[in-house]
Formats: structure tokens, C-alpha cells, sequence
């Protein structure tokens, strides 16, 4: 298996897959924390069935560049999530929920409708599970989640403190000059753009795997917020990296073996966090 493992190495497509998705996931695991802990855990699902029903009026409109529709509708989307969930008259699940539900029956609808494709549900399968858009991932597409990786990282250095404000206590951000709304927004884009990214790794359906996994594993064994924020980043990385080498060493899915490694790894969190904390 090993040696399988060496001799796709040695391939540029797969060693652009590996890069590509541990930036994927370390960009992901960060936008989690602040995610998990303002209860918006299933707007990375709700986002990506958002970008499914992009991608599919991309396809009806023969578009060879498809994320400039896709990217647009999607931040659209998660801005109008993170408004409507914070009116107290609608709950932000069911909100998560209605357009989540409503954009991947409206995207596979227009797929059927239209007839832009000859093999639907091959092209529906690859799309939600990352099958085919993985294996052509571009020197670009490196170089973008490269970039995108580190703007992330930058933007939770320079205004870590503020973000923690306004993840835990948006009315106290706000009294002490915070501007919570522009933050809610900054953070509804980025959290877009990571998802558009994320579905060419691991399709639309399991990109929510890559936001929630680290940080509530995180969570189990570490109770301060810097120390989450930490694990979860590594463990977004390394989850992320050993899935997609046991996925090539094995044969095996790439997105189904990098959420395999993540619910193993939160059994592992969870049993370490309940010795710690019995201490």
C-alpha cells in the first residue's frame, strides 16, 4: 500500500490535491471556532447546497468559468443567513435549513429540466462528494487556496480580540465601538469563499465536515478559546492531509475518508477530554 502511496506521489495532480486540501481544511477549522460557538454549525451546509444550485445554473448557461456565478449567489447567501438568523421572529436553523433544503431541490430540478447534461446523476454525484473536480485541480487552484489560507490567517491575528468579542457578546462588541455588523459580514464572505474552494476537494454535501469536526473536537479536551482556535486549525490540517493519503494509498473515496479519519479522531478528542476533565 506504501509503496502505492510513493508512486502516486511522485504524480503533480495528487500532490496538488494534498496541498490544496490541507489548506482547504486549515482555512475551514478556523472559520469552525467562531462558527460553532455563535450556534451557526450548519451554515457551511446550508452554503454549499447554496453553491450546488450555482454551480447547476452555471451549467444551464454553458459558463466555462462557473465561479463567477457561484461565487456571488453564495456570498449573497451566507450574508442573508447570518441577517436573518440574528431577527429574533426566525430562527437562523430553520433559515439554514429552508434555503439549504430549497437550493439543492431547485439545482438538481434545472439540471433535470434543462438537459445541459447527458449524465445527470453522474454529474449531480461528482458535484455533491468532490468525485471528478478534485482530479483536476489546477496550479491556480493551489495558488488560490494558498492565498486565500493566509488572508485568513492574517485577518484572525490582526483582529483576534475583536472576533472574540463579537462571537461571544455581540451587544458588549458593540458598546465598546465595535462595528459588530461589518465583522458579521467580513466573516459571512470569507466563510463563502472557503466553501466555494472547499467543494472542488470534498463536494458540497461533506463540506461542512471540514467547519464542524475540528472545532468541536477541539472543544472536548481544551475549554480556552486561543487553545481551541490552535487545535483545531492542526487538526483540520493533519485530518485532512491523512485522509487524502490513506484515500490514495487505498483506493478509497477522498471526501468519504477524510470525514472517516474526522469522526475518529472526535471519538479519540471525546475519550481524552472525559479523562482530563474527571481529573
Amino acid at each position: 500500500m506504501w509503496n502505492t502511496l510513493v508512486e502516486y506521489l511522485q504524480y503533480p495532480f495528487v500532490r496538488r490535491i494534498l496541498v490544496a486540501g490541507v489548506l482547504v481544511a486549515f482555512c475551514a477549522s478556523m472559520l469552525g471556532v467562531t462558527l460553532v460557538l455563535k450556534r451557526f454549525s450548519y451554515i457551511g451546509d446550508g452554503l454549499s447546497h447554496v453553491a450546488f444550485a450555482a454551480m447547476a445554473i452555471a451549467m444551464v448557461l454553458r459558463m466555462t468559468n462557473n465561479t463567477l456565478i457561484i461565487l456571488p449567489i453564495t456570498v449573497v447567501a451566507a450574508i442573508l443567513m447570518l441577517k436573518t438568523g440574528q431577527n429574533a421572529k426566525i430562527n437562523g436553523d430553520a433559515v439554514i435549513a429552508m434555503l439549504s433544503v430549497g437550493s439543492l431541490a431547485f439545482g438538481y430540478l434545472i439540471m433535470n429540466v434543462s438537459g445541459t447534461s447527458q449524465n445527470v446523476s453522474g454529474d449531480v454525484c461528482s458535484t455533491l462528494f468532490g468525485a471528478a473536480s478534485i482530479l483536476t485541480l489546477s496550479n491556480t487552484d493551489v495558488w488560490i487556496c494558498l492565498i486565500m489560507s493566509l488572508l485568513v490567517l492574517v485577518f484572525y491575528i490582526l483582529y483576534y480580540h475583536k472576533i472574540f468579542s463579537v462571537t461571544f457578546d455581540e451587544n458588549f462588541a458593540r458598546a465598546t465601538g465595535i462595528h459588530t455588523g461589518a465583522y458579521n459580514v467580513l466573516m459571512a464572505v470569507v466563510t463563502a469563499v472557503v466553501i466555494v474552494v472547499a467543494m472542488n476537494i470534498v463536494g458540497s454535501l461533506l463540506v461542512s465536515a471540514l467547519i464542524i469536526f475540528p472545532a468541536l473536537s477541539a472543544m472536548r479536551v481544551f475549554k480556552n478559546y486561543k487553545s481551541v482556535f490552535i487545535c483545531s486549525a492542526v487538526y483540520g490540517v493533519v485530518s485532512s492531509g491523512v485522509g487524502i493519503l490513506i484515500s490514495i494509498a487505498a483506493s478509497t473515496p477522498v471526501s468519504a475518508t477524510i470525514v472517516a479519519i474526522d469522526i475518529v479522531l472526535f471519538v479519540i478528542f471525546s475519550i481524552i477530554g472525559i479523562a482530563l476533565h474527571r481529573e
